[in-house]
């Protein structure tokens, strides 16, 4: 493994890793961590690491009232890490990466990061990290390093070492827990955010506080959620994709239903079934006002008309395929 920062437990020698900034001293010393508002046992103060200042993901203290928001392929690729791990690795980390705004830090993205872990010392391929972190920039340069993530459900001594690493990357960044082995029958998922305690000037310990974790996601990551949830109810976990027009026809069906249901609801008003309620009504009609008013008969021609310009495309788009595959058997001959 390239430029490896190995952290031996009971070793006071500092840390060092190639092309980043050399670790606090503190990295080298035997700590504890319990998560959930558990203290850790004394560490050093960290001392300054030379080299260029590092842009602040998280400001800290962190804001209370703030939550991570999770998007849904953050999960699948932990996921698909920790069933990809070398052979006889108990957990993974990775790095994570997203936006911040004033309400909440929004994660994104994310990668893994190659590393061994044994009762007495833990080595991080920081080098690796680095390489694909720039590479990340490349392609989403709104991103950044929020903090990362491991799997399992507990915090242990090895974090609190990679957590020191992490925060000269980002300040106050978050240590996100994936529970992969479903310990309690489902898949936990912590956020944590660290905080120095002790008395200034003397030893320093580290206490980690749990954060709101709520999941997001954009209407296509929907689309594969969907998809996802559809397997659970088929017994060889296997289910095919829908051609659009069924997608259409579902959505036609679900609007329908919806409608249904809203309609029971004014019918169980007006007769005085259930008791009428204002923000209910306001809702209805601000959704009824946005309803265009027109007519069936231009309803039914506006209709027609885009579904011939959609044919049409697909037809020439049809035809140019063919052209090209007749004209790369026309070069071969």
């Amino acid at each position: 493994m390239a430029a490896v920062a190995q952290v031996p437990s009971l070793s006071p020698s500092p840390v060092t890793a190639s092309g980043l900034a050399a670790p606090s001293p503190a990295a080298a010393l035997p700590v504890a961590a319990t998560p959930a508002g558990g203290v850790a046992p004394p560490l050093p103060p960290p001392t300054a690491a030379p080299g260029p200042p590092v842009p602040a993901a998280l400001p800290g203290p962190f804001p209370g009232g703030r939550v991570v928001r999770l998007h849904p392929v953050i999960l699948a690729s932990i996921v698909d890490s920790f069933e990809r791990r070398n052979e006889g690795a108990a957990r993974v980390i990775g790095t994570l990466l997203g936006t911040v705004d004033k309400l909440s830090v929004e994660v994104t993205n994310c990668f893994s990061v190659p590393h061994n872990e044994s009762e007495d010392e833990v080595a991080v391929d920081m080098e690796f990290a680095k390489n694909m972190y720039e590479l990340h920039k490349k392609v989403s340069p709104s991103e950044i390093i929020l903090g990362w993530y491991a799997t399992g459900h507990d915090i242990t001594e090895h974090s609190v070492l990679i957590h020191e690493y992490y925060s000269r990357e980002a300040h106050n960044p978050i240590h996100l827990t994936v529970d992969t082995s479903l310990q309690n029958g489902r898949m936990s998922i912590k956020a944590y955010v660290s905080a120095p305690m002790g008395v200034p000037g003397k030893t320093m310990g580290v206490m980690f506080t749990p954060l709101t974790v709520k999941y997001v996601y954009y209407d296509t990551e929907r689309i594969g959620v969907d998809l996802i949830m559809k397997t659970c109810l088929s017994p060889s976990r296997v289910i095919g994709l829908s051609s659009d027009l069924q997608q259409v026809g579902a959505a036609s069906a679900r609007i329908q239903d919806t409608l249904s249901t809203v309609l029971q609801y004014a019918e169980d008003v007006l007769s005085g079934k259930v008791a009428a309620d204002n923000t209910v009504g306001r809702f209805l009609m601000d959704l009824i006002n946005q309803v265009p008013k027109i007519s069936p008969e231009d309803f039914e021609t506006m209709l027609n008309s885009n579904i011939n310009d959609l044919l049409m495309v697909t037809y020439l788009a049809n035809l140019t395929q063919s052209q090209i595959a007749l004209n790369e058997k026309l070069l071969s001959l």
